[in-house]
């Protein structure tokens, strides 16, 4: 049995902090300063951890390598099950030749720039954050961008730029069910908090992409498209996240979004249209055919397969009870020691870990054991749903079985350091977390007192900035959160939901995305440019988060779940 300590060092707490500051500070250095390969820099750190753990806080080897194993394991199912299911699909439709006619359809709804950035970058970006994450919403709108002839910076900076709102909620609600299970809070309650943040930014980031792209003069020019994506969206993901959940929030939105903005543009149009002042003249600009209504709904059914095969998921009227059939099912077909968690679905004890390690106050009211309990809910988890709505797409797709399986295999290797990465960051994050390491860091925070929901945000900024995952921040942070809001007698669900909300701003500042950003459009090796052109966004984006959070905590307390 393995008892915490939150100063272990001289029985000081700045000097403990500095101490569990470590890892941290080399994850940046090497990430930021040295640009490491994401996989390595998280290893590193790790291995840093490890040793902090076991040499300082004094935790014993066999449970930090077991803690490791734990959040790794956690890594890989329900994250990596997701990341491998959803690109490859994305894949599919890539090889298939359908993504063109995924192009075409949005290129040829409007020739102005202005329209095409909201439409792009924001609306279309957000439907791929859904669907796949993990850097492909930049990495594919900025190419699409720069393919219709923007500027390539601008083209880069507007993917980063857009890819904010719709992230905190990620591919599936990932970012949510890992902030969840990290900082042991009803996924459902975070999804109601970030519901109710996140949609103040997709009320101004369409408006914002116009603005820094043409000036303010140039975006009132088009306040029709601006308005009507920024509101759709933003109501969208607020109802859904409230009412139904976090998988489908920003699938949902993205799509009603689009449908919204398609049904504008039928009938309006800006007066004049707007190009960059470099472009070659009308005649001599690239023309795209518009793809017929069924070639557009055939390139675009595995989008609709899958948002069909997740809401029927989530269907449980007495004629047709599908969400208690895969509840049922997976606790019946799985390991003799499963229960049903706190939210309902199956978990098992971890070994060697599961009530080996005592936290105790002032973290806790009371000396407790730190339960270690693995979810392995195989049939309702959103990889598997996601497999699913794959193997319907397949054949709709009329892709063979051998070819669906040689592009399987592609995408494991496309993913294969993403794997790695993800397995790490888990890794440390859970043994951050059961060697005391974020309890001291959370006790450091509590310090700030009143100020601190004003802080929360940064943190998750921070995350964000480091590993270029809000899933990573959400595992790396969210449980430091809920520490120090608990010292501080303030929301747990605030501070959980603004560590997921604040980090969204700093992926457009991440090491990661800044190369997706530039590779995608040619600018390799101008990523200080254009870490310089988003900075400034980023942290004032991240201030006026920020101010919503502090008015959240003392004055607007209603809208806390």
């Amino acid at each position: 049995m393995f008892e915490q300590v939150y100063e272990p060092v001289a029985g000081s707490l700045v000097l403990s902090t500095l101490v569990a500051l470590i890892p941290i500070a080399v994850l940046f250095v090497l990430l930021a300063v040295l640009r490491v390969a994401a996989q390595w820099a998280s290893l590193a750190s790790l291995a840093v951890a490890l040793i902090i753990a076991a040499l300082v806080y004094g935790m014993p080897v066999g449970l930090a390598l077991d803690s490791t194993l734990f959040g790794a394991a956690f890594g890989l199912f329900p994250i990596v099950w997701i990341v491998i299911n959803a690109i490859f699909i994305y894949n599919v439709v890539v090889e298939t030749d359908q993504f063109d006619i995924v192009r075409n359809s949005l290129a040829t709804l409007s020739n102005d720039r202005r329209v095409q950035a909201v439409l792009i970058a924001f609306v279309f970006g957000a439907l791929l954050e859904a669907t796949a994450g993990f850097g492909t919403p930049v990495a594919i709108s900025a190419a699409i961008m720069a393919g219709l002839g923007f500027e390539a910076l601008y083209a880069a900076a507007l993917a980063l730029l857009a890819n904010t709102a719709p992230v905190a909620f990620g591919g599936f609600g990932i970012p949510i069910i890992t902030a969840g299970s990290v900082a042991a809070i009803d996924p459902m309650q975070i999804s109601q908090m970030v519901g109710r943040q996140t949609p103040f930014l997709a009320l101004i980031i369409p408006g914002f992409l116009v603005v820094v792209m043409a000036g303010w003069r140039k975006m009132l020019e088009v306040w029709p498209v601006v308005v009507v994506s920024g509101v759709v969206f933003a109501a969208s993901q607020a109802l859904i996240s409230n009412l139904i959940g976090p998988a489908i929030a920003d699938l949902l939105a993205a799509i009603i979004t689009v449908v919204a903005v398609v049904a504008l543009l039928a009938f309006w149009s800006p007066r004049e249209e707007w190009h960059f002042p470099n472009e070659p003249p009308a005649e001599e600009r690239e023309s795209y055919a518009r793809p017929s209504l069924k070639a557009t709904l055939y390139a675009w059914s595995p989008f609709i397969i899958l948002v069909v095969v997740l809401l029927l998921s989530q269907v449980d009227f007495s004629f047709l009870p599908i969400k208690s059939f895969i509840k049922n099912t997976q606790l019946a077909v799985n390991f003799p020691s499963a229960q049903l968690n706190e939210q309902g679905n199956p978990a098992v004890p971890w070994p060697g870990l599961n009530g080996q390690v005592t936290r105790q106050p002032p973290v806790v009211g009371q000396a407790s054991p730190y339960p270690a309990m693995y979810q392995i809910d195989w049939l309702g988890a959103a990889g598997t749903l996601i497999l699913v709505a794959n193997l319907i797409a397949v054949a709709a797709l009329q892709v063979g079985p051998g070819r669906a399986l040689r592009i399987y295999g592609q995408t494991l290797n496309q993913l294969k350091w993403a794997i790695l990465t993800i397995a790490a960051i888990l890794g440390l994050a859970y043994l951050l977390n059961y060697s005391g390491l974020t309890y001291t860091l959370g006790l450091a925070f509590a310090a700030t007192a009143f100020l601190f929901p004003f802080f929360s945000p940064f943190i998750g900024w921070l995350g964000v900035a480091l590993t270029g995952s809000d899933t990573s921040s959400n595992a790396l942070f969210a449980n430091l959160q809920k520490t120090t809001a608990s010292q501080l007698n303030l929301s747990p669900v605030l501070a959980v939901g603004s560590n997921s909300a604040g980090g969204v701003l700093g992926k457009m500042v991440s090491p990661q995305n800044l190369a997706v950003g530039t590779s995608s459009t040619g600018l390799q090796g101008k990523e200080g440019d254009l870490f310089r052109l988003v900075l400034p966004w980023s942290i004032g984006l991240t201030v006026v988060m920020a101010i919503l959070v502090i008015l959240q905590a003392y004055v607007l307390k209603f809208m806390i779940p």
